[in-house]
């Protein structure tokens, strides 16, 4: 992955993007800045290149290089998944599709709120709120054995503009996440979310340390420099209630 990287940011660092006028008018100075930015992005041409649908699958691909969190025959559980380009490094890596057929087979669920086109390889529920009751019970019924060994979450709220709430809000996500945690996620499994750096990022940090044995920080290369965003990665799960269900 690193090489391949670096092939693309060199590839693409001589090149021009442009875009005809008719693409611009009407857009704010914002959604100016944004296209403009969007289209010189060299993650998100490396996105077209590999066919996946986004290029927050790099972010996914760098974390899993370094952690080693997906492996053939896991349980992945896949949280916010639309349009599914987290799903797909989950289907390849944890061979949930069956193409290597001398591994163990894995499986994958996403849930999102958003549509999500099918993928080979993974199970979709969608539209659905994986902190819905129902949609939690339906997790339950679809993961194999009840039990996930991995739960990833790129959720995210909707942005209202001003920070702190929409930090609040997301923290509040991933907490809601967490509590979810001793009904799905097998002991020793693996939890991935994304946060907004603020000033709640502690409490999340104090619960996955206190359930976890490790807990770390992750910024990967593809979250853009400017973002607050951050990665919370906390591996071997201790707490579980067993067969405990809400």
């Amino acid at each position: 992955l690193t090489r391949y990287l670096k092939l693309v940011r060199a590839s693409f660092q001589h090149q021009r993007f442009h875009s005809s006028a008719s693409h611009y008018k009407g857009r704010t100075g914002a959604q100016h800045l944004w296209l403009s930015r969007h289209l010189r992005d060299s993650f998100v041409k490396a996105a077209k290149v590999e066919s996946y649908r986004c290029r927050s699958a790099f972010k996914l691909l760098e974390v899993n290089e370094k952690h080693q969190i997906l492996r053939p025959g896991l349980r992945v559980l896949d949280c916010g998944a639309a349009p599914g380009a987290w799903s797909q490094v989950a289907v390849q890596r944890v061979n949930s599709a069956g193409t290597d057929p001398s591994s163990p087979i894995g499986f994958v669920l996403g849930v999102d709120l958003l549509h999500i086109f099918p993928l080979e390889g993974a199970t979709f529920l969608c539209p659905a709120d994986v902190t819905d009751p129902r949609t939690f019970q339906r997790v339950l019924e679809l993961l194999p054995g009840g039990r996930a060994d991995v739960i990833l979450s790129d959720m995210a709220p909707n942005a209202t503009g001003i920070r702190d709430l929409d930090h609040d809000r997301l923290i509040s996500l991933c907490l809601s996440l967490l509590d979810m945690a001793p009904d799905i996620l097998h002991p020793g499994g693996t939890f991935l979310c994304k946060t907004w750096a603020g000033s709640q990022s502690h409490l999340l940090q104090k619960r996955l340390t206190e359930e976890f044995q490790n807990t770390r920080i992750i910024k990967p290369e593809a979250s853009r420099k400017e973002s607050s965003e951050v990665y919370f990665l906390a591996t071997q799960y201790h707490r579980w209630k067993g067969s405990a269900k809400h």
